[in-house]
């Protein structure tokens, strides 16, 4: 997709077109009454209304309409659609899906003319996505585990064939990690629903989707747990509840319920299910346990069908307020959402706790991706003193 859409603030969704643009893409955002340009930030504004969406929504499937019937002439395209299905078949996550469709499609489009393409192409690519695109390690590996996958499961291509494929070497980065204080001190320039979702953050180690995926039944205060669900490698997980956000958290729920009887009032209140759970239960999206814990203030809109839902908070919007608070608090850390997992496992540790809780409670598949947080702490806890510090 060349079109990406999100939220910018509680008024307005940002569009931006992260593989270049043409005519079909800027007229779809022209034609949308009280759009805006921010020279500054090179993203356009939409007012984030139902008219908007279903003006924008209409125009994306023309596109991609159109890009379908365009790549229909190209002999790949059937290995394309191939792949996905494969891929759902594999249980694979939406996100890599369409992250592995994009690289395979872009590759192939670069060697639509090369009657036999192989390992010496692949490598030529990943090569060139290193030098002149300059992308992260992290995303030329992935790259290159799309391309591996068609090539296995597609061409049926020899395994021995593929073992000279580029592999992009991870550096070592030690994490961004706040002191008690920091962390208390962001905290508290944050208020509301945003504030709750940072406190559940660094309160439990839970990644920022995992927060903001949460549902109502998902706490449990009897148990005193919160439950992760479908979380990374589509694992759940059971995560501590911290007793100072039970009422918080209590509170939360209410108002969720103040918005889902509003909802249900207005004729809709239904949520999007798990596709197994929506094949089976299509009504339990309108019951309460179901809905999100920290729902978004506007309901989306179906261009299609007209029907109106609610989805949970967008992650820019917290994204956006965790940036604001730190910058207010004066901080010089480059923190983010994801810093106050780093501090929830770091703290632990400073605590005595032992690795193999943390991995459990992290959901780490292997304790070795834990135990970067030693070297946090063993760098904090040096007992080396500068000779400079002995001048004085």
């Amino acid at each position: 997709m060349k079109i990406k859409i999100e939220r910018y603030d509680d008024n307005y969704l940002a569009v931006t077109f992260p593989e270049g643009f043409n005519n079909d893409l800027l007229n779809a955002v022209r034609v949308i009454p009280g759009r805006q340009w921010l020279n500054e930030k090179k993203v356009w504004l939409i007012p984030d209304t139902p008219l908007s969406k279903k003006m924008i929504s209409e125009s994306v499937s023309r596109i991609e309409n159109k890009e379908i019937n365009e790549m229909k002439k190209f002999p790949f395209f059937k290995d394309i659609e191939k792949l996905k299905n494969i891929l759902a078949a594999k249980h694979y996550s939406p996100k890599t899906v369409i992250a592995y469709e994009k690289w395979v499609r872009l590759f192939l489009m670069e060697y639509k003319d090369v009657p036999i393409v192989g390992q010496e192409e692949i490598n030529e690519y990943l090569t060139k996505l290193a030098v002149k695109h300059k992308v992260s390690a992290s995303t030329q590996n992935q790259a290159m585990a799309a391309l591996l996958f068609y090539f296995r499961f597609i061409k049926n291509a020899d395994s021995e064939s593929l073992n000279g494929v580029i592999h992009a070497k991870y550096r070592k980065r030690i994490p961004v990690v706040l002191s008690r204080e920091e962390v208390l001190k962001i905290i508290s320039l944050m208020e509301g629903s945003k504030q709750l979702a940072v406190q559940i953050l660094y309160g439990t180690g839970m990644r920022l989707n995992e927060v903001l995926s949460l549902r109502v039944m998902d706490v449990d205060f009897e148990l005193n747990e919160i439950i992760v669900r479908h979380g990374k490698g589509d694992k759940d997980r059971h995560v501590i509840l911290p007793q100072s956000l039970v009422y918080k958290i209590k509170g939360q729920i209410e108002n969720v319920r103040k918005i889902h009887n509003q909802d249900l009032a207005d004729g809709w209140g239904k949520v999007e299910l798990p596709s197994s759970y929506e094949k089976k239960y299509s009504s339990a999206g309108k019951e309460f346990c179901w809905q999100w814990l920290f729902p978004q203030k506007n309901r989306w809109v179906n261009a299609e069908s007209g029907e109106e839902g609610r989805w949970h908070l967008d992650e820019s919007l917290l994204q956006k307020a965790v940036k604001k608070a730190v910058l207010e608090s004066g901080i010089t850390k480059p923190a983010t959402c994801h810093t106050f997992r780093h501090c929830f496992a770091t703290h632990l540790l400073e605590d005595g706790y032992d690795l193999r809780t943390i991995q459990e409670l992290l959901g780490h598949s292997d304790v070795r991706t834990t135990m970067i947080y030693t070297h946090v702490l063993n760098n904090r806890k040096t007992e080396v003193v500068s000779p400079l510090d002995r001048l004085q």
